[in-house]
């Protein structure tokens, strides 16, 4: 079973302006609603694609209750934990001649709460999969992926940590199975702008070094790099295609490459799914479909 969790899911309001002026009454030309999050967005995809998977994490007040009514009516299997206070955020992105996104600060989240996190997480078994992805809420600490690393290193796990900067470098000693930043996050670990695939591989092995059985590096138009704990290294181009939303396009790919790896425990295929369902979401006004990432697939 593969497990997401998503310390602080949101609504995500993506609002079409054709012409924003600050200070100005705007009208939208087009909106949505979507359920936004990294985990959540790794367990929408893995379910697209027809994988099993359960989404973990907080929720609170009207807008935890429509995330996951949202989740629910794309038959997404989740088992949040509700919180007493507040409300689950909004993040408001607004695609006019520019993007800005505002994003809500979330709801505390308590001693308890954190607490009733572990008693779920008591329950994985050996051979799981679990995805630590995205932001701290400012309620909790900065070390708690390390706490719940610590926490479950006596059980056979594949961990997955898709974070930033200290975030990841962090929890890199507890020898996750896959880490996955993009070439400007990996550069700005090390003080380095990375350009190109051959660029990215020996950083990428220096991450190895310091504990990260695989790592995984997206780079956009520039494809992707994998560097396995098997010694070897891998390489793709990026399909081609048109960019229409960023968004959520590296968080399908790792749910792409989970889908691969377990179908197969190929790598080389686990990367070519990863990629694949990566640009399915960017090529996509919403995240992938398994037709959209199978189509993309047959061009790589």
């Amino acid at each position: 079973m593969i497990y997401t969790i998503t310390f602080n899911p949101a609504l995500d309001y993506i609002m079409v302006v054709p012409s924003c002026r600050s200070g100005e009454v705007n009208r939208t030309e087009s909106e949505k609603i979507m359920a936004g999050g990294k985990g959540i967005n790794v367990s929408i995809v893995l379910n697209n694609m027809g994988v099993e998977n359960t989404a973990l994490g907080f929720i609170s007040g009207f807008t935890g209750g429509a995330i996951e009514n949202i989740l629910a009516d794309m038959n997404c299997k989740t088992d949040f934990i509700k919180l007493d206070n507040g409300f689950s955020r909004i993040n408001v992105k607004i695609k006019s001649d520019t993007e800005t996104e505002i994003n809500g600060q979330g709801p505390d989240i308590s001693d308890g709460a954190v607490k009733k996190l572990y008693e779920k997480l008591d329950s994985l078994n050996d051979g799981d999969t679990l995805v630590l992805a995205g932001s701290i809420p400012s309620s909790l600490s900065d070390s708690i992926y390390c706490e719940i690393m610590d926490y479950l290193k006596d059980k056979k796990l594949n961990i997955v940590v898709d974070a930033t900067k200290d975030l990841l470098v962090n929890v890199l000693k507890y020898k996750p199975f896959l880490v996955k930043p993009n070439n400007h996050e990996i550069g700005e670990i090390f003080g380095v702008e990375l350009k190109t695939r051959s660029e990215v591989v020996p950083y990428a092995k220096k991450m190895q070094e310091m504990g990260a059985k695989n790592v995984l590096v997206s780079m956009a138009g520039e494809g992707a790099v994998f560097v396995g704990e098997n010694g070897e290294v891998y390489e793709s181009e990026a399909p081609k295609g048109k960019l229409v939303n960023s968004t959520g396009a590296g968080d399908s790919m790792v749910a792409g490459f989970l889908a691969g790896y377990m179908e197969k425990q190929d790598f080389m295929y686990a990367l070519k799914m990863g990629l694949s369902a990566g640009s399915a979401s960017a090529f996509s006004e919403n995240l992938a479909t398994k037709e959209e990432i199978l189509n993309v697939f047959k061009t790589i």
